[in-house]
């Protein structure tokens, strides 16, 4: 009797367990096909993410180089003669108009000089009226007047060699521009190798860089360029071509090539290294945001968004990548809604939530 009731016992206890896991398979799931209520599953949310149409944009057929920024005009300062500072008429980095004084040298000797030149001259001119109103009257004869006159002409020419040693004391900004660090003090002795200082006009920046020969023949005067610096993340300098070298070089077989850039607010500086895109021709495509697109292998998608906001995958041909966007050849049309942000966290047919903002 004991042992017909374990066997009762052990029956009811397994077929109880099956009942048990056949309940629990045909129980209803959960939302969104997750685990079944009731056993502590959470419903799968739709990922936010920001949704735009595909739209035409302008695209530039261009060849890029690598290129040095140059300034407009640019030199060291130096002096013509040899002598010390008096003064010192500038700062560092300071901006110049053409004839500034920035050096003065010590021109004792020379004031000096001029104040007996000027002396001289006003004594001579002097004579020179009187000899001309006697000559005027018949008093003195003509080679007198012309004695006199060659001494106040003489005394002139005294006058203007000591002006012009006094303005050699005086040293001026040729043109106008940027001053770079000085470099000499009151009291230093100039001598005509000496560096003062260097002075660039950036005001327009010169742009050197070299193409291979094939694309000579559109590298023509006022030809859009496009300059980037890392420097300056995001922005472009935009100029012409100014210049095309007369020769191709041999070895490289590349020809140099000069643009200029405006630099009205002085964000170039010469001799920074810069990336130059020369425009060769403008046309019209469908562009995408580069962040719409992955990569599986060598294959191109994106995710396209229907009016179901549901997020479909699909497979398109790329053209030119630049700046941050890309060409579409096929696979989309003008006006299709697709994701711009946020594929990293979608799959083939899920909804999605579309960004506010």
């Amino acid at each position: 009797m004991k042992y017909l009731l374990s066997i009762v016992a052990t029956a009811l206890l397994v077929g109880g367990g099956m009942l048990y896991w056949q309940s629990r398979d045909t129980a209803p799931a959960g939302p969104a096909g997750g685990p079944p209520g009731g056993f502590g599953g959470r419903p799968e949310t739709a990922p936010v993410v920001r949704i735009a149409p595909v739209e035409y944009g302008t695209l530039l057929d261009s060849v890029e180089a690598i290129g040095t920024a140059n300034a407009n005009e640019s030199l060291t300062l130096t002096a013509k003669v040899t002598d010390t500072v008096s003064s010192v008429d500038f700062d560092d980095g300071d901006y110049v108009d053409a004839g500034d004084v920035l050096v003065q040298l010590t021109n004792s000797e020379e004031e000096a000089q001029l104040a007996e030149a000027q002396a001289n001259l006003t004594d001579a001119q002097a004579q020179l009226r009187r000899v001309a109103n006697l000559a005027e009257q018949g008093l003195v004869p003509a080679s007198e007047l012309d004695a006199a006159r060659s001494r106040a002409e003489a005394s002139q020419a005294r006058l203007d060699s000591v002006v012009a040693r006094l303005s050699d004391r005086l040293i001026r900004a040729p043109f106008a521009g940027v001053l770079g660090f000085r470099q000499i003090s009151p009291g230093t002795l100039l001598q005509p190798n000496t560096p003062i200082t260097t002075l660039d006009d950036i005001s327009i920046i010169k742009l050197d860089f070299t193409v291979p020969e094939t694309f000579l023949g559109a590298m023509n005067e006022g030809a859009t360029v496009l300059a980037r610096s890392a420097s300056y993340p995001g922005r472009e300098f935009q100029g012409a071509v100014r210049n095309v070298g007369s020769r191709v070089d041999p070895v490289t077989r590349a020809i140099q090539v000069r643009a200029h850039i405006p630099n009205d607010d002085g964000a170039l500086r010469p001799g920074m290294l810069l990336v130059v895109e020369v425009v060769m021709t403008e046309r019209t495509a469908l562009v995408v945001p580069e962040n719409a697109v992955y990569q599986i292998q060598d294959r191109a998608y994106v995710y396209v968004v229907g009016a179901d906001l549901i997020a479909r995958e699909r497979m398109i041909a790329t053209g030119e990548r630049r700046f941050g966007s890309v060409e579409v050849l096929s696979g989309l049309e003008a006006g299709e809604r697709i994701v711009i942000e946020g594929i990293i966290k979608l799959r083939d047919g899920i909804a999605v939530s579309p960004a506010e903002g």
